[in-house]
């Protein structure tokens, strides 16, 4: 996920705050201005985190970069894609709409998508954006094995298309939620077909070639991403910049100095909360925290010992005390969830699970003692939110007599581990502003997810109903019963809800940079065609 994670990386984890915003994710330091209108041309340099979204080691092909879900900024730019998330300046009313794609039309109940493909777009080499290289896009990266690939159930030759505008998407199962699902997914971005057969996959994956809003001039993977304006963009008088270059950098500290030393102009996903204090008091930056949508999660690994024994699992649940965590390490920033849900996406319920295990000290150490004593190691990728809730989580544990070890992994890494299947517990992050979206509530829950330590088929059979119906009530209804069967069986401990923090120098505008949309995975969709600088 804040834990950060690709989707996996799962995604994947997601999610920070800064120190003086409120628990709905509210914007820091001198209220963003938009500075007048858009002016065209300029450039922006954007850091990324290396030990998330600043890693992509293999490369920016949809279907074969294992980390897409982290690096939705970088695909986002060369793609474009078929639909994005959009939502108000403060973060509210946010959907997803067509952007490519002119139009969708779910019908049989959830079980056909027809996307009508809009006219007139062409690839930056100069080849047709058309029904047939969606297609043929949407089937490669379904054949993939990519962490960003939706979990979709394909009825037979589910992918068609109708003419030279429409594609179609037939499933075996009702799958309500498919377009919610694309703006975090591989399918979203559509590459050169002829790009990709003259390249060869090998030099595509380095300099791709796609129709969204920038063009690739180079690519040292991991290191640093240079794109320039893509003048074959389909919406006129976009893109604003000339030039947009991502870089890589070793962790937030670093990125701060490198903005206040004018060596870049934004950092995406900040969560050293210290750093976020002072970066709200500058006069030189702006600071946006988006509204939560996933909170962390404690995944327990049911399938080894010591969580196959869901008194171990009790156990955990009885000895954590988020709220506790929330209040003396965060100072109360961040909401506290009992489910894969938060303030900033859909079907969240303030209020709670009813009969959740609760922080309970005594009842802890009794279950420790009854199955013998645990010792577990727990794991979460290496930001500093991330770091502080490991530590509290190993003193509270400890107090319980459970011995812990604390880990922490660069993604790729994590990826492998999570493979491997041996992992016993991982603060990640689980939910997305749709759950049956991304990396979910199934990212995490599902037997089907290599990133799950859960395999049960009757939850399966639940996550499965609630990403079909299409009635959102309805499927509100399902999540709630959703989370609680997770309560009821101790599956996993849910945490703190927080969002990411992004940061750009004054004079650097735009929707998801310097405005709020909620997070897709961990940082926001930024819509990189709009964002400008004041000349």
């Amino acid at each position: 996920m804040r834990t950060k994670i690709q989707l996996m990386a799962a995604l994947t984890a997601l999610l920070l705050g800064a120190v003086a915003c409120s628990q709905q994710g509210a914007s820091t330091g001198a209220a963003p201005s938009n500075g007048g209108s858009p002016q065209r041309g300029g450039q922006v340099i954007v850091l990324k985190d290396n030990s998330f979204d600043g890693s992509w080691p293999t490369g920016l092909d949809p279907a074969t970069n294992t980390t897409g879900g982290a690096n939705i900024a970088q695909m986002a730019a060369i793609y474009g894609g078929l639909f994005q998330l959009t939502a108000n300046d403060d973060g509210s009313g946010a959907k997803v709409v067509p952007h490519q794609a002119e139009s969708f039309q779910m019908a049989d109940g959830g079980r056909t998508l027809k996307i009508k493909i809009r006219s007139g777009i062409t690839f930056s080499d100069g080849t047709p954006f058309n029904a047939e290289a969606v297609r043929f896009n949407i089937q490669r990266s379904m054949d993939s094995t990519c962490t960003c690939r939706p979990i979709w159930q394909l009825a037979e030759n589910g992918i068609s298309t109708e003419g030279s505008d429409t594609v179609v998407l037939r499933f075996a199962v009702p799958t309500a939620a498919a377009v919610n699902n694309f703006p975090i997914a591989n399918v979203n971005w559509i590459a050169s077909p002829t790009a990709l057969k003259q390249a060869g996959p090998d030099k595509f994956r380095v300099t791709p070639v796609g129709a969204g809003p920038f063009k690739v001039v180079s690519n040292r993977l991991s290191s640093e991403l240079v794109l320039q304006r893509n003048p074959t963009y389909f919406k006129q008088g976009l893109p604003y910049l000339d030039r947009l270059t991502f870089k890589s950098i070793g962790g937030d500290q670093a990125a701060y100095q490198a903005l206040l030393a004018g060596q870049a102009d934004a950092f995406e996903g900040m969560t050293t909360t210290p750093l976020l204090d002072q970066a709200s008091k500058s006069d030189r930056l702006t600071v946006t925290v988006q509204p939560p949508t996933s909170p962390y999660v404690i995944q327990l690994n049911t399938q080894i010992a010591p969580f196959n024994n869901e008194k171990a699992r009790q156990a955990i649940y009885h000895a954590t005390d988020f709220n506790a965590i929330a209040r003396g390490v965060f100072k109360n920033k961040f909401p506290v969830s009992q489910t894969f849900t938060a303030p900033g996406g859909l079907f969240h319920h303030p209020a709670g699970v009813p009969g959740y295990r609760g922080y309970n000290l005594a009842e802890a150490k009794r279950l420790v003692q009854e199955v013998g004593g645990i010792t577990v190691t727990l794991g979460t990728l290496g930001d500093y939110v991330a770091r502080q809730v490991n530590i509290a989580l190993q003193t509270q544990w400890r107090q319980a007599g459970i011995n812990v070890k604390i880990e922490d992994y660069q993604l790729n890494r994590l990826v492998q581990t999570f493979n491997g299947g041996k992992w016993q517990a991982m603060l990640q992050t689980a939910g997305a502003w749709d759950p049956a979206a991304g990396v979910g509530v199934a990212f995490r829950f599902a037997s089907t997810s290599p990133f799950t330590g859960v395999k049960d088929d009757r939850l399966d059979e639940m996550l499965n109903r609630a990403g079909a119906v299409v009635d959102p009530a309805a499927r509100d209804r399902l999540y709630a019963e959703a989370g609680k069967y997770i309560s009821d069986k101790a599956y996993a401990p849910f945490g703190l809800a927080f969002a990411p923090a992004n940061l750009a120098v004054r004079g650097v505008h735009g929707p998801g940079l310097t405005t709020k949309i909620p997070p897709l995975v961990v940082n926001s969709g930024i819509l990189w065609d709009q964002v400008w600088r004041e000349q």
